[in-house]
């Protein structure tokens, strides 16, 4: 592959982002800033599983102002059908996936609290909230079920009386045999349970949308979405229209991370409503709506088993998974919990023998479904905590035993035992830069210092590798050159604050050498954008549709050779061009402008399309923390990341990338906990609850790139936009962890509060009678998730 590909396009160029003037001065174009005729509010179920017995609406549509109350059973009798989900699994015995019906308004159940039960549409906001809260719904209250692990028991509550049991699925990766005869043969078998905490998707911009419908048009949605084209289909299914009578119109978003790759149910329904009064209808949430209706994320309980040889070489792995999927399957869920994040089930390391087993569970919560990493930070995270805990027991230095283990570069294309093929890396050459970043050699030096102030030492290392989106790993991209000078380029990926705009525009401002500001990125509206594009999601829009835009961008300079070969009458062979300039026999280079003029064409296109395999990005994350044993509290000093995401584009965009998902990873370690009380009733439902790191919690983070060439696209890209939120975890509870071994402190689950690691202190303090700094508890006491350290090699114990 030509490595001056890149060179083309302007790789390692960081121009000036083109989005952020109009976005930072308030001529953002989002879907709460739309007008609507009418505005909706939702009734929401406040019981996390109930029978709906019957909704009386007679006094609400008295009320001033209101014009329709809409409930499940008036859409369903209409022909609006349920919200589907990716049916990528079968159950334990053969038959499908099974999860509850998801009609866009409940019909008959409720399966969790803030389940969409009705749709009020009034003059404006406030009426219609005013209505929503005056709607009577008459409920009969069920048994439900929360906790994950009571879910799978025999006997357990049912999430929903349509299933039989709670199991949605199950999933089996990997040799069982093998790994069990391996593991019984092996000399040292470190056994772990690791909780990977479910998180709230917490975007900037809450969700809105504005709908209507128009008899030639058919219905316009205009919300955010990652995937217009995707939400086009489902919308159009669950409407029981042909995909031509849905337009789905995206403007700027401020944040998705996952949350909103597909449409909800509720915006079928606004739809419907507003075809019903022939007049747009607009909803806006507000955040504690948001935390009750938009899909969490994570939630998996996973019993790991790793078996090594005595000097720590891994022989085998088995994890054994409950993957939490709430209430009902969203439309990537369970996906994300089985085949996608097991691909990297093995992470960097050689490991022979691999099996996992998923059960996909069902619960009354909140639908989980995709969040930044997708799956790859809870694969992760409990291979990378596992692997700590067989160092301490092993008694060997945490790097020393990644080391030991690593994928070589030699073996690159490698193939792991869960089947996926890594393209390239060096998985040692990033563990020393990072090695050397955080001034390895310091570290008994700031260990030392730390003592003299009072404060308890943790530094922590953790490896990841990501992988890039598969579901269709094709993209189609359109450029077209005007004779005014103007580049449109046309594509089906989503900008959502990752600066797409801006890499796609420095791409073709570099191949065709125009002004950065005459390049205009069209995207987000299938009406628009023809080509049925799969949108941004995995860390997928450069490597495949920046792929595709340099095949364009190529072809658009050919079409433009071969014009002007015709006009001189001279082979194109002849005539050469670099950054949009040709030059004939010698003559003076003339620009693309000039040489529309010369053809007599007032616009030149071309189109590409481009397909690729997966890649994967890799990185080493180390962590220093600090905690102060008087209140607990855990400090990150230090954090430094460094990532192999192939060819960098644009450095500064990546940098900012990196940084935003490590922060997001630092806040699932020691912040954010999503919790619900035995009754169903979320416990953290809003922000005075549920803490989300500020920039006052963290240090300075310092990224690094060290890439190796991807040979799976013509940049040689692999994609940037996740691997914070994969590797930073684990970096975090490792430097925790590291800080409070003299403890006898083997593991602890996320998130780690001050309470747990004052109740640890406390703890050890009454009942070893260790030595511990002098501190003032004076009643202090918490509840944490720890592992302390076994006296039997082996078997940790909680």
């Amino acid at each position: 592959m030509d490595r001056a590909f890149g060179a083309r396009f302007g790789a390692g160029l960081s121009s000036g982002r083109v989005e952020d003037l109009r976005l930072v001065t308030g001529k953002g174009r989002y879907a709460a800033n739309l007008p609507g005729d009418l505005h909706a509010a939702f009734v929401r179920s406040p019981y996390s599983h109930a029978r709906v017995l019957g909704i009386d609406r007679s006094e609400v549509l008295a009320m001033p102002g209101v014009r329709l109350v809409l409930t499940g059973r008036d859409l369903s009798e209409h022909g609006v059908r349920p919200f589907p989900f990716a049916k990528v699994l079968q159950r334990e015995d053969g038959a499908p996936m099974a999860s509850p019906t998801r009609w866009p308004l409940a019909v008959g159940e409720v399966h969790y609290v803030g389940d969409p039960v009705a749709l009020v549409v009034a003059d404006d906001a406030a009426k219609a909230r005013d209505a929503a809260e005056a709607v009577q719904v008459d409920y009969e209250e069920l048994a439900c079920v929360v906790d994950l692990a009571t879910a799978v028991e025999v006997g357990a509550p049912r999430a929903s009386l349509e299933l039989s049991d709670n199991l949605a699925a199950s999933f089996r990766l990997g040799d069982a045999v093998a790994v069990d005869a391996a593991i019984a043969a092996a000399p040292h078998v470190t056994r772990l349970r690791v909780v990977n905490n479910r998180v709230i998707v917490n975007p900037m911009e809450l969700r809105s949308a504005v709908a209507s419908y128009d008899p030639v048009e058919g219905f316009v949605w205009n919300g955010a979405t990652q995937t217009p084209h995707l939400s086009q289909a489902i919308l159009a299914e669950v409407l029981g229209v042909g995909q031509e009578g849905v337009r789905v119109v995206v403007g700027d978003m401020g944040g998705a991370f996952g949350a909103r790759i597909v449409p909800y149910p509720e915006d079928a329904a606004l739809l419907y409503a507003a075809r019903q009064l022939g007049r747009s209808v607009k909803w806006q949430s507000d955040r504690s709506e948001q935390f009750l209706s938009d899909t969490h994320a994570r939630d998996h309980l996973t019993e790991c088993t790793l078996a090594t040889d005595g000097e720590g070489r891994i022989l085998a792995a088995r994890f054994d998974v409950l993957a939490n999927m709430g209430a009902y399957l969203s439309y990537f869920g369970a996906n994300i919990a089985t085949h996608t994040g097991n691909r990297v089930a093995t992470g960097v390391y050689d490991i022979p023998l691999l099996h996992v087993n998923v059960k996909v569970v069902l619960t009354n919560t909140v639908p989980t479904g995709p969040y930044r990493g997708a799956g790859r930070p809870e694969a992760i995270h409990r291979l990378e905590r596992v692997l700590d805990v067989t160092a301490s027991e092993l008694g060997i230095d945490p790097v020393e035993i990644r080391r030991r283990n690593l994928v070589r570069p030699e073996s690159m294309p490698y193939t792991a035992a869960s089947g996926a093929t890594y393209d390239s890396g060096d998985f040692g050459a990033l563990m020393d830069r990072a090695l050397a970043l955080s001034d390895s050699q310091g570290v008994t030096g700031r260990r030392e210092d730390a003592r003299r102030r009072g404060m308890l030492f943790g530094r922590g290392v953790a490896c990841h590798i990501d992988t890039t989106s598969s579901m269709v790993p094709s993209e189609t991209v359109e450029v077209a050159f005007t004779r005014n000078g103007s580049v449109e380029i046309y594509c089906g990926v989503q900008a959502m604050g990752q600066g797409l705009e801006t890499t796609f525009s420095q791409m073709a401002s570099v191949r065709l050498g125009v002004p950065l500001d005459a390049v205009q990125v069209f995207r987000g509206d299938t009406s628009v954008v023809a080509t049925k594009g799969q949108g941004s999601y995995g860390s997928r829009s450069l490597y495949i549709a920046g792929s595709a835009l340099a095949l364009a961008l190529d072809r658009l300079a050919d079409e433009a050779r071969q014009a002007l070969g015709k006009r001189f009458g001279v082979g194109p062979e002849r005539i050469e061009e670099s950054g949009g300039l040709f030059a004939i026999a010698g003559q003076q280079p003339i620009s693309l402008s000039e040489t529309m003029g010369l053809i007599g064409n007032s616009r030149l296109a071309a189109t590409a399309t481009f397909e690729s395999v997966n890649c994967y990005p890799s990185g080493c994350y180390i962590c220093e923390v600090e905690i102060d044993p008087e209140t607990g509290v855990i400090r990150v000093t230090r954090f430094v990341a460094v990532d192999d995401v192939g060819i960098v584009m644009h450095p500064t965009i990546v940098h900012g990338q990196t940084r935003g998902g490590i922060v997001q990873g630092i806040g699932q370690a020691l912040w954010e906990a999503c919790r619900y009380d035995d009754a169903g009733q979320l416990s953290t439902g809003s922000l005075m609850d549920y803490a989300l790191p500020r920039a006052s919690d963290l240090p300075e983070i310092i990224v690094d790139f060290l890439p190796t060439r991807s040979p799976t696209n013509p940049l040689g890209a692999k994609g940037g936009g996740e691997s914070g939120t994969i590797g930073a975890p684990p970096a975090v509870v490792n430097a925790v962890v590291d800080a409070l071994q003299p403890y006898g402190v083997a593991h602890l689950d996320m998130p780690i509060s001050p309470q747990a690691i004052v109740a640890i202190l406390l703890e050890k303090m009454n009942k070893c009678c260790m030595q511990i700094p002098e501190t003032g508890f004076d009643g202090l006491r918490g509840r944490g998730e720890t592992v302390i350290k076994p006296t039997k090699q082996g078997e940790p114990t909680r």
